[in-house]
């Protein structure tokens, strides 16, 4: 890719941002007025993190699970249906946390998620990972039942369940 292989989104923000996706491309997010030129002088000062940024992005996309064909996806989901609510009630009977619900979706970009009323939501694409790392997810999202947050007694509580959790994490990167 070349300098100006790049896609542009203005919109009323102030500052100018660079995302690059994990094919490799990337874009340039900055205000309203800011003129071509001025984008082009940012992108090239910011050459060598982009360069960098985009192999990283390379190398996390090879590593990552190839997306499950239509097929795939249905007997994914099937799986998860029964697979991870029973991986939540066991680990609620381990941990003593508790969970409102359990549903299972489609979502591309998070594995899991807790609501407000600590709902569980978990990604059929997670059953595409080791079972270490879904149930790490698991356990996360039932801390997140006690801390609906991500501060340092959230992560104690994380480790005290799970004393392994930072290699079970790597396993989802």
């Amino acid at each position: 890719m070349t300098d100006t292989d790049y896609k542009v989104l203005r919109s009323k923000r102030r500052t100018v941002a660079l995302e690059v996706a994990l094919d490799g491309s990337f874009t340039v997010r900055c205000p309203l007025k800011c003129t071509d030129r001025e984008i082009a002088k940012f992108v090239e000062q910011h050459q060598s993190w982009i360069e960098k940024t985009r192999l990283r992005q390379l190398n996390r996309a090879a590593d990552r699970p190839k997306e499950p064909t239509e097929e795939e996806t249905k007997a994914l989901k099937q799986k998860a249906k029964a697979v991870i609510p029973e991986r939540v009630r066991y680990f609620e009977q381990l941990t003593g946390l508790r969970s409102t619900s359990v549903k299972i979706t489609s979502a591309r970009t998070r594995f899991g998620s807790c609501s407000m009323k600590n709902g569980l939501c978990f990604s059929y694409r997670l059953l595409l990972y080791p079972d270490d790392a879904v149930d790490y997810v698991i356990i996360h999202e039932l801390c997140h039942t006690v801390h609906h947050n991500h501060s340092q007694k959230f992560w104690d509580l994380v480790e005290r369940i799970m004393p392994d959790y930072k290699t079970r994490k790597k396993l989802l990167k």
